[in-house]
C-alpha cells in the first residue's frame, strides 16, 4: 500500500477502458468482407494488448514482415478509426476509482502504446482529457513501451519524480516499463493480459484483482 504516491498512471486498452469489442469489430468487418465468419470476442480479446498486429494475427494469421502485413495492418486502422467509440467505454468499476481519486484530488493519468490518432479522440470522446494530468500516447516519444521512455516523460510533464508514481498495466510490457521507470507497478488482472506469461510471473509489486484493489493499496477504501 502507499499513501505516498503523488501520480498514478494508467495503461489505458484493457486498464482504463474496455475497447475489444470495436478492435475486435474493426477485424471482424475485414473477416466478413472477405466472406469468413466473424471470430468471437473472446478469442480477439485476449490480443487487443497488441493492438493491429495482434488483430491482424488472429484473424488472418499474419506476422509482421509477411507479405501482406502492411496491407492489412493500414486497412485494420482505417476501420478501428471510424469506429473508435461505437462500444468502447471505460470499465465500470473503474469509473468509480477515477471518481474516488478525483474526489481525494488524487492526480492521475495515462500511458498507452495508441498513437495519438486514436488516443486524443478516444480521451476526448470518453470525457477523460479534462480529468488526467497528462496523457501520454505511443509516438509521444521516440519509444513505446516496454521502454520507460513514456513514463518518464508523463512523470516529467506533471512534474513528479518517477519514484513517486504508479503505472498500472494489463500487459507484462506495462510492468516492464514501469519497473525501468523506477515506478511502482501495479498488474491489473481484469485486463486483456495478452497469452504470454501469467500475471504472477510478471514482477509487479502488486497484482489487483479488481480496479476497487486500487482503492485499498492508496488507502482510499
Amino acid at each position: 500500500m502507499s499513501v505516498d504516491t503523488e501520480l498514478v498512471l494508467f495503461d489505458l486498452d484493457g486498464t482504463l477502458i474496455d475497447s475489444a469489442p470495436d478492435l475486435a469489430g474493426a477485424a471482424n468487418a475485414m473477416r466478413l468482407a472477405r466472406s469468413l465468419a466473424p471470430l468471437p470476442l473472446s478469442a480477439l480479446r485476449p490480443l487487443v494488448g497488441s493492438g493491429a498486429r495482434g488483430m491482424i494475427g488472429a484473424a488472418f494469421g499474419v506476422k509482421p514482415g509477411e507479405d501482406g502485413f502492411d496491407a492489412l495492418r493500414h486497412e485494420f486502422l482505417e476501420h478501428y478509426q471510424a469506429g473508435l467509440l461505437e462500444q468502447t467505454a471505460v470499465f465500470a468499476d473503474m469509473a468509480s476509482v477515477l471518481d474516488r481519486l478525483d474526489a481525494d484530488s488524487r492526480r492521475w493519468g495515462i500511458v498507452t502504446n495508441k498513437a495519438a490518432r486514436f488516443t486524443q479522440p478516444v480521451v476526448e470522446g470518453l470525457r477523460l482529457h479534462t480529468r488526467a494530468a497528462v496523457v501520454i500516447s505511443g509516438d509521444t516519444t521516440a519509444h513505446s513501451k516496454p521502454h520507460p521512455a513514456p513514463l518518464l516523460e508523463a512523470a516529467r510533464r506533471a512534474g513528479v519524480d518517477a519514484s513517486a508514481c504508479a503505472y498500472v498495466g494489463d500487459d507484462h510490457r506495462d510492468i516492464q516499463a514501469g519497473r525501468a521507470a523506477g515506478m511502482t507497478t501495479l498488474a491489473a488482472a481484469w485486463g486483456y493480459l495478452g497469452q504470454g506469461e501469467p500475471i504472477d510471473a510478471w514482477g509487479a509489486h502488486a497484482v489487483l484483482a479488481d480496479p476497487a484493489a486500487l482503492l485499498h493499496w492508496l488507502q482510499l477504501a
